[in-house]
């Protein structure tokens, strides 16, 4: 019988972050997924991320569907929410608990099979209604737990690991996101940790629907020189549009120098993204020009990477909704049931 619990113990001197936790406090069980999948590294990620955030684990609530990446919240910020659906519903799930209780910080974790296949329709209508969360997806391009067929986002033309040509064309996460709505758009790469765990940070305290798409290679199926999502492939054609910084929100000291091609993009909680921009014809802040700059890197072959949209004034489902600024699972039955007069009231007005 394999021991999936870590010790409770640790070194009584590990650093602890402004609220008084360790990084090992956002840990979860250890992992059951390959040695080497990206998705561990995606993991470790979240789990920087919400440390240096100083988030308290059990203000966080993370669901996922059915898949390897599905897999992973078991693996990180063990003492928060959770609850894993079944496949490709995470969102519609997410988008009931985040009106039921918008106090907690929510984080969707998907795979390409749960997100781009069955559930592609539960995934764009999360990103066009604004639903506030960061939605993840570990894609590898392949389905992982049925044995490495192609899944809808491996690119046309790849090879499986038999030698199996992809025939069909793949569905861009990436650019669904932007077409649809979503305030903040990124990719990344598992083994970028430097640019993946400031993209987190954002996503986190982002005001509105946040989208990352990290492409995670699958070591065992597929990880060989054929597939347009190795580690091999994604190093030799990764291009970054941007080095990014999160500063948060409490006091910053700054100063005034020219900063050439940095840009400072302010949320709507007060953080900042610091973008120092490695190409001068790309703006995070026009979607459809990101659409288009993304396309035409994809022409040639390149994996575009980095913060490619932000909207600093995003509008979530409870704006939209008009919700109470009182979460939902804690109004007592008056208020949720105000009687047949108030009832008759709103029935007129919709005649």
């Amino acid at each position: 019988m394999t021991y999936l619990a870590k010790p409770k113990l640790h070194h009584p001197t590990l650093t602890t972050n402004q609220v008084g936790y360790t990084r090992r406090d956002y840990e979860g069980r250890v992992s059951t997924l390959c040695a080497g999948c990206g998705h561990d590294s995606i993991s470790a990620a979240i789990v920087q991320a919400c440390w240096e955030l100083n988030i308290e684990p059990h203000r966080v609530a993370k669901l996922s569907g059915i898949g390897c990446s599905s897999k992973t919240p078991d693996y990180f910020l063990g003492a928060s929410h959770g609850f894993n659906t079944v496949h490709g519903r995470m969102p519609s799930v997410l988008t009931g608990a985040n009106l039921a209780n918008r106090d907690l910080l929510y984080l969707g974790v998907s795979g390409d099979g749960d997100s781009a296949s069955i559930g592609l329709g539960q995934f764009a209508n999360a990103m066009r209604r604004g639903v506030r969360m960061a939605y993840i997806v570990e894609n590898n391009g392949v389905y992982g737990l049925t044995k490495g067929q192609f899944s809808a986002t491996a690119d046309r033309g790849s090879k499986s690991k038999k030698g199996a040509v992809n025939r069909d064309n793949p569905v861009d996460l990436v650019g669904l996101a932007l077409q649809l709505g979503a305030t903040y758009v990124a990719r990344s790469f598992s083994g970028d940790k430097e640019q993946l765990v400031p993209l987190i940070k954002g996503a986190l305290e982002h005001g509105g629907a946040a989208f990352i798409d990290v492409i995670s290679p699958c070591v065992t199926f597929n990880n060989h020189s054929g597939s347009t999502k190795s580690y091999d492939y994604v190093r030799w054609h990764d291009e970054a549009v941007s080095r990014i910084e999160f500063v948060p929100a409490h006091c910053e000291i700054t100063v005034d120098y020219a900063a050439g091609a940095t840009i400072d993009v302010q949320q709507h909680d007060g953080s900042t993204l610091r973008l120092s921009k490695l190409h001068t014809d790309y703006d995070p802040t026009d979607r459809y020009a990101a659409l288009s700059y993304m396309h035409e890197r994809q022409a040639r072959g390149e994996i575009v990477t980095g913060l490619l949209y932000l909207d600093p004034v995003a509008v979530d489902l409870h704006v939209s909704l008009n919700t109470s600024d009182t979460p939902l699972n804690t109004l007592q039955a008056g208020e949720l049931c105000p009687g047949a007069q108030a009832l008759e009231k709103i029935n007129a007005l919709l005649r």
